[in-house]
């Protein structure tokens, strides 16, 4: 398949464009019904020459041009209802009926907020073109109504979610005017997961009750059904809970698939260069480190601990409170000991071969460095953070 894809160097086309490479490439083996030849990238920058020459050759065509930020009005209808004409033509000139996909907004919906904004008319008349286009041709066209998008972007452009992103992790001052607005956001790699099911023909239909997007196996429109609704007061505490993370350690609940952890992949995509690295708070004594990574609501925390040669930690035991060892670099030992039964295990444990061990609730237990000569480094989990006021660690040796 030869792929065409307008507004290639956007927000989505770039990122389109780079995962289309994925599959063409063998990078990514998750969608085994896509075969890609080329991928013909079309831009502001490109000329009429190449337009001609992918119109002539392409399979499919992702048609993601537009306009959306014009210094004068009537540029939304030469940019978003001009070009997708000359498109067609050009395609109709080269008898070439490969299926179209059109990227309109939810502004195009007459009834909804936006219908009568010059940006909704120049969408609206685009999709008619385009169902007109389909009418006549018989080609396959795929119009979609996208919400508000989500993805790195250029901030004080068009997203408001890239700018409060932007702002936060470079300090800069930003504005919410409304706290409880609330956004329908669709997540750029949503997006695009939206486009290999377009390509491989199981594409989700559509129709609009004003502005909300129902369901329909038989509707007119295509959808990417994976959309967040969130408000604007949600969005940025989110953002400030993740710009404090780095001197709290506590890293906000992220469930798979949830907004939080969209949110939090495009944060730091604006973080400054001095910011991607910060250090942590080292324990540092005689016997060697201690040092928290990172806290979690719900699932504790992770540390390392670094041990000289031949020193013994530990030497105490927990009520409820839980651990895993995992030994990564070095040779030790680890022992515990029932303090009500004075049973005894140990187990030998080395970064040569990677084992996790528990320590148990009521089992006083110790990690002794068995080398002469190299540091023990240990990978701790713990089912809760260390709260000094209960800290449930009573000292006793195994």
């Amino acid at each position: 398949m030869k792929i065409l894809v307008t507004g290639a160097k956007g927000m989505v086309g770039t990122s389109l464009v780079n995962n289309l490479r994925n599959i063409k490439d063998g990078k990514n083996n998750t969608r085994p019904g896509i075969s890609i030849e080329e991928i013909y990238e079309y831009d502001i920058d490109s000329s009429a020459e190449d337009l001609d020459r992918f119109c002539t050759d392409c399979d499919f065509v992702f048609n993601l041009a537009g306009v959306n930020r014009p210094k004068d009005p009537e540029e939304f209808m030469k940019g978003n209802f001009g070009f997708a004409s000359q498109l067609l033509n050009c395609l109709k000139a080269h008898d070439n009926k490969a299926p179209i996909m059109l990227s309109s907004s939810i502004q195009a919906t007459l009834s909804g907020r936006f219908g009568d904004s010059e940006y909704g008319r120049s969408k609206k008349a685009g999709e008619d073109l385009f169902f007109e286009y389909a009418e006549e041709t018989g080609a396959r066209v795929a119009v979609y109504r996208f919400p508000n998008l989500m993805g790195h972007s250029r901030p004080k452009y068009n997203s408001a979610v890239s700018t409060f992103c932007w702002a936060v992790a470079n300090d800069e001052p930003f504005t919410v005017n409304d706290r409880s607005t609330e956004l329908e956001l669709l997540y750029i790699d949503d997006l695009v997961e939206g486009m290999y099911d377009l390509l491989e023909g199981k594409e989700q239909h559509c129709e609009f009750d004003g502005v909300e997007t129902v369901l329909k196996d038989d509707g007119r429109y295509c959808c990417v059904p994976v959309t967040h609704k969130v408000t604007l007061g949600e969005i940025v505490d989110l953002l400030e809970e993740f710009k404090a993370q780095p001197g709290t350690l506590m890293m906000p609940k992220m469930p798979a698939g949830s907004f939080a952890k969209k949110l939090y992949s495009l944060y730091i995509s604006y973080l400054p260069k001095e910011k991607i690295k910060y250090a942590l708070k080292m324990n540092v004594d005689g016997r060697g480190s201690f040092t928290e990574l990172v806290h979690t609501e719900d699932c504790g925390q992770v540390s390392i601990n670094i041990s000289k040669p031949g020193i013994t930690k530990g030497q105490h035991w927990h009520n409820s409170k839980w651990e895993l060892f995992i030994v990564v670099k070095g040779h030790g030992l680890i022992q515990e000991r029932n303090i009500n039964t004075g049973e005894t295990v140990e187990f030998e444990v080395s970064g040569d071969k990677i084992e996790a061990v528990h320590m148990i609730p009521g089992w006083t237990h110790n990690i002794i460095n068995l080398s002469d000569t190299e540091d023990l480094v240990t990978v701790m989990t713990c089912n809760e953070i260390f709260d000094p006021g209960h800290p449930d660690t009573f000292r006793e040796e195994v």
